[in-house]
């Protein structure tokens, strides 16, 4: 890395092993992005360093550009998450443009969890997919920069069809990578729960993930309240992509979190417990 790169990151985190356990052994941000590392989550016997990324304020404002860099090394876990859900908030009078790039560089045994997922806005507002473009790139390369895995999601208003009614009323879209060898048993169980929701939705009787969510009106009651797909890529099928539509947030939450819950051996909780 040379000088200019380094003074655009806004953060940067390094983790090594140090006596055999994961450990932040450089740690730098800057305005509008802050990391907190905190010392303990889950139990002692988990190797896993925790990584909270917030931004002052709440969320991500007008003029923020935040770019951030975390090198995991040989033998290393780490988690980078958020306490809640980034807000974007758009400049009084104009709409809302945000672009995302994300670059993972890994080796052939390297193990990665992806979870990438945006929300309408404030739906029960009105705020439905009110806003210019959105765009989310996710990138993985293997050594040599020999491309895994390229995505790109792009929502963009339509001169003809609002983006809103594009969207056929569902308030959620989000993507889910696993990929390495550590993660074949949860990879397995992800594609036989989706083979099997699909394939009752498609019989007539849809999963619910959330069941707490009650059909009040002809809309809900004619679409399912979660559809998925999931793929493998990679060599040998060494990694899995899971699309994901849902009506609401919490059907979302409901699913990562029966999906995700085989994680906790290796991350020392469960990432939505």
């Amino acid at each position: 890395m040379n000088k200019e790169e380094g003074e655009m990151e806004t953060g940067k985190i390094v983790i090594e092993k140090v006596r055999g356990k994961s450990t932040v052994t450089k740690s730098f941000s800057k305005y509008p992005l802050k990391f907190i590392i905190p010392r303990k989550v889950g139990p002692s016997r988990v190797d896993a360093v925790w990584i909270y990324a917030l931004t002052y304020g709440g969320g991500i404002v007008s003029g923020d550009a935040i770019s951030c860099k975390l090198e995991i090394g040989d033998g290393c876990t780490a988690v980078l998450t958020t306490q809640s859900s980034t807000k974007v908030y758009k400049s009084l009078g104009s709409k809302c443009s945000e672009q995302y790039l994300e670059v993972f560089r890994v080796h052939s045994d390297s193990n990665l969890v992806l979870v990438d997922w945006i929300t309408s806005g404030r739906h029960e507002s009105g705020e439905k997919w009110d806003f210019t473009l959105y765009k989310s790139t996710n990138n993985i390369f293997l050594e040599g920069d020999q491309p895994l895995f390229l995505d790109t999601v792009l929502l963009e208003q339509g001169s003809i069809v609002p983006l809103a009614e594009r969207m056929q009323d569902y308030q959620v879209i989000a993507m889910v990578v696993l990929l390495g060898p550590m993660l074949r048993h949860i990879q397995g169980q992800v594609q036989e729960d989706v083979k099997r929701m699909m394939a009752e939705q498609l019989q007539g009787s849809p999963v619910r993930w959330d069941r707490q969510i009650t059909s009040n009106t002809r809309d809900f009651a004619k679409k399912p309240s979660l559809i998925a797909s999931c793929s493998a890529f990679g060599h040998k099928g060494g990694g899995i992509i899971v699309r994901i539509a849902s009506l609401t947030t919490e059907s979302v939450y409901q699913f990562l979190k029966h999906q995700l819950a085989g994680l906790e051996a290796l991350l020392g909780v469960s990432p939505y417990s």
